[in-house]
């Protein structure tokens, strides 16, 4: 066991290892493919920018320059005459919005990149930003509208010259920046594009690798839950097949015993010489024989089963009048003063049985309430037709059985118990055979139970 755990443990260790490795490979492969189309399209802004200085008479910001050249004039002398610092506060507020508001609604920059991608077959969709680095008010000395710290000063002649690494901002492409400058004001500020559908773009072109890397993980995974559940099935049948030996082995020794002593008690003077003792002994013996071949051609009979499907030797009986004589022939054998009711409503109902088979798998549903039993058992047995088939149900008064147990009882050596020790001794076998009968009927058995309460089996065979 200590074995299996560990193989157990360095399984899942290795395939955890493997899952994350390529979950790793996996966001190295989106990452790489995300700085790839970031520096594609970075460059190919630049050939774009190259192309509309060479080739047109305007950059975009033609409009632009007008509106803000009118503007700054006055707001110019405006800021310059202010003397109180608050007002001076709203004022560079309100010119910063309106070179803001201008810069961005004035632009065509856009109209023309996405002109040039589209002919050039490239991805024309995309949004913009403009990000306002420096605002300036020029007269005899300069008044700062506003200054972002977080970019350098640049001047005019370093337009286009920022290298690759710094024109990639988050998911934002830096394309180009401007340094604009009058008489009366200086204004710097980035143009940025951000496409929309840049994660979908780049999931089609990772799409071959991300789907086998995934693919390669959900098999992984598959085939683990598959050897997890085998190693543990195994480890269920092996329980199983323990439990089973030490009751088999149990049971065998009653009987083997119990003729053990009987035949020493022949052996003895004074038993020899009373006959009445003798026939006891005897009697005594041929029973715990018989009860010891059926073990034994229990067990001989499961292999059986296995390997060959049930050889039924069915005949057509009245299905009350049968249950009937298979309960009374139960209270005079093995009943242990039981009390059996017994509801039908066949009215007559002929069914096509193996009359042998049938009356095992009534007497270990009937052997099985009285054993399970820690009082005096009842057992009701309710009998009625539903559609084409007979159904049949056994409740008793017994000790129960729980919603996990119910799950198993009808597996082969299965025995239901508190914890690992199990009160009633018996092979497991019962409720298996019952299963295998119904079945081989056409038919199947269910459970119904709760712990204290009792059980119902109810046992379905197709009608005539």
């Amino acid at each position: 066991m200590k074995k299996k755990n560990t193989v157990l443990l360095l399984g899942i260790t290795s395939i955890l290892i493997l899952i994350s490795v390529q979950v790793f490979i996996i966001i190295g492969v989106w990452n790489q493919k995300s700085e790839m189309f970031s520096l594609r399209y970075t460059l190919r802004s630049q050939e774009a920018m190259g192309f509309i200085r060479r080739r047109l008479p305007s950059d975009g910001f033609d409009t632009v320059r007008l509106l803000l050249g009118s503007y700054s004039e006055k707001a110019n002398r405006q800021i310059h005459a202010i003397k109180d610092s608050k007002e001076l506060v709203s004022v560079k507020k309100d010119v910063f919005d309106y070179f803001t508001k201008v810069i961005n609604q004035e632009q065509y920059l856009s109209t023309l990149l996405s002109a040039y991608f589209d002919r050039r077959g490239y991805e024309k969709n995309f949004k913009y930003t403009i990000v306002i680095n420096n605002l300036e008010m020029i007269a005899n000395d300069t008044i700062v509208v506003y200054h972002n710290d977080n970019f350098p000063y640049r001047r005019p002649s370093d337009r286009g010259s920022l290298p690759v690494t710094q024109m990639v901002t988050q998911n934002k492409i830096v394309v180009t920046w401007f340094n604009e400058e009058d008489n009366n004001y200086r204004c710097n500020f980035d143009y940025f594009i951000d496409f929309s559908d840049k994660q979908k773009m780049i999931l089609k072109e990772t799409s071959a690798s991300l789907g086998l890397s995934s693919l390669s993980i959900i098999l992984v995974g598959v085939m683990f839950m598959i050897t997890f559940r085998n190693l543990m099935e195994e480890k269920r049948l092996s329980n199983l097949k323990t439990d089973f030996i030490n009751n088999m082995t149990h049971e065998l020794k009653t009987p083997l015993s119990t003729i053990t002593v009987a035949g020493k008690t022949l052996e003895m003077v004074q038993i020899r010489t009373n006959e009445e003792k003798i026939l006891e002994t005897a009697k005594l013996i041929g029973k715990q024989s018989v009860h010891l071949n059926q073990l034994i051609n229990m067990i001989l009979e499961i292999s059986m089963w296995e390997r060959t499907q049930f050889q039924l030797d069915k005949r057509t009986v009245d299905i009350e009048e049968f249950m009937s004589d298979v309960v009374e022939s139960f209270k005079s054998g093995g009943g242990n003063g039981a009390l059996i009711t017994q509801k039908y409503k066949f009215t007559g109902t002929k069914v096509d049985l193996d009359d042998v088979y049938f009356t095992t798998l009534v007497n270990n549903l009937l052997s099985n309430a009285v054993k399970y039993s820690d009082k005096k058992s009842e057992i009701d047995i309710e009998g009625f037709t539903s559609e084409n088939k007979i159904c049949i149900a056994f409740t008793d008064n017994g000790i129960g059985i729980n919603k996990n147990d119910q799950k198993h009882i009808f597996d082969k050596f299965y025995r239901a118990s508190t914890g690992n020790i199990h009160k009633f001794k018996g092979l497991g076998l019962g409720l298996y055979y019952v299963k295998k009968i119904a079945e081989a009927h056409g038919g199947d058995v269910t459970v119904s139970s709760r712990p204290g309460r009792g059980s119902t089996f109810t046992v379905t065979i197709p009608n005539i």
